[in-house]
C-alpha cells in the first residue's frame, strides 16, 4: 500500500502563492470605497504563508521571529497596495523583493547600537560577506585588507571602513571587561573625567584683559586677595590704608571685572557694526 503522497516543490509553491488575481483585477475597477478595502485585507491574508516564509530567513539576526513577521507584513501590505496587476507581472516576483527590501531596512534603521551612514552598512555588509568567502575556501580567518579588496572589487580603503563598521553593529557596555586585564578592569575605566584645570584656564583668560585695565592699586589688591589669600586686614595693613577703603576698592574693582567680563560674552557672537549686508 502507498504510503501518503509527498508534496511536491509545486504544490508547496501553490499554497504558498495562492492566486489572487481575481481579487486584484477587482481591485483595479474599483473606486476607493469598502469593498475595495476588504479585497486588500482577503489578499494580505491569503499572501501572509509566504511572508512568514521569508521572515524566517532572517531569523539568526538576532531579533525575535514575532517582530520579524510583523515587518515581513508591513512589507505585504505596501506591495498588496502598490502592485499594478495590469503591468502583467506576477504579484509573486513583485512583493518578494518589496518584503525583503523591508526587512533589510528594518535591519538597517533600528538595530544598528552606532548611527553610520547607508554606505557605510553597504560597505560592512559587502565585507563581512567576503570575509566568510574566504574563510571558507581558504580556512584562513586573516583576511587582509588587499585581499579583501581584490575579492570585493572595493578599494582598500573602502574595505578599512567596512571592517571598521564591523564593531558598529553593537555597542560594548560600559562594565566590559578590558582585553588582556583578567577582570580587574571595566571599559568604564579609561573614560576621563572633568579636568578643573581647563576651567581654571578659561577663567583666567576671560579676566586677563579686565585686570589690565584696572588702576594699579586695586589690580594688587586683587593679587594679594584672590591668589595669595590674605585678608583685607593684611592688605590694608600692607598698603597702609584702612579696611573699610580695602573693601570699596576690592568691590568696586570686581563690579568692574565682572562687567567687562559679561559684555564680553555679550559681543563675542555679534558681527562687527557695519559689517551687515545692505
Amino acid at each position: 500500500m502507498n504510503g501518503p503522497a509527498r508534496a511536491t516543490p509545486e504544490r508547496r509553491r501553490r499554497h504558498d502563492a495562492p492566486d489572487t488575481r481575481p481579487q486584484f483585477e477587482r481591485i483595479a475597477r474599483l473606486p476607493p470605497c469598502r469593498e475595495r478595502e476588504e479585497l486588500y485585507r482577503e489578499v494580505v491574508c491569503a499572501w501572509i504563508p509566504m511572508a512568514d516564509r521569508l521572515a524566517r530567513k532572517f531569523r539568526h539576526r538576532g531579533e525575535a521571529l514575532e517582530d520579524l513577521e510583523q515587518v515581513a507584513a508591513v512589507g505585504l501590505i505596501k506591495a498588496v497596495r502598490h502592485f499594478d496587476p495590469e503591468r502583467g507581472a506576477a504579484f509573486e516576483s513583485y512583493a518578494v523583493p518589496t518584503i525583503v527590501g523591508e526587512m533589510k531596512r528594518h535591519f538597517r534603521d533600528h538595530l544598528w547600537d552606532v548611527h553610520v551612514p547607508r554606505r557605510t552598512q553597504e560597505l560592512r555588509n559587502k565585507v563581512r560577506v567576503a570575509v566568510r568567502e574566504l574563510n571558507q575556501r581558504t580556512g584562513d580567518r586573516g583576511s587582509d585588507v588587499p585581499r579583501l579588496s581584490r575579492h570585493t572589487g572595493l578599494t582598500e580603503e573602502e574595505v578599512e571602513t567596512g571592517l571598521r563598521a564591523l564593531e558598529s553593529y553593537s555597542a560594548l557596555s560600559l562594565n566590559a571587561e578590558l582585553p588582556g586585564s583578567d577582570g580587574d578592569h571595566a571599559l568604564q575605566d579609561t573614560l576621563g573625567a572633568p579636568d578643573p584645570g581647563f576651567d581654571l584656564v578659561v577663567n583666567r583668560e576671560a579676566v586677563r584683559a579686565p585686570l589690565r585695565s584696572l588702576p594699579e592699586r586695586e589690580r594688587t589688591i586683587l593679587y594679594l586677595r584672590f591668589f595669595h589669600g590674605m585678608t583685607q586686614s593684611g592688605i590694608a595693613g600692607r598698603l597702609g590704608i584702612s579696611q573699610m577703603h580695602v573693601s570699596r576698592l576690592l568691590t568696586r574693582a570686581c563690579e568692574q571685572v565682572r562687567k567687562e567680563v559679561e559684555d564680553g560674552a555679550d559681543t563675542a557672537g555679534r558681527p562687527p557694526a557695519g559689517s551687515g549686508s545692505g
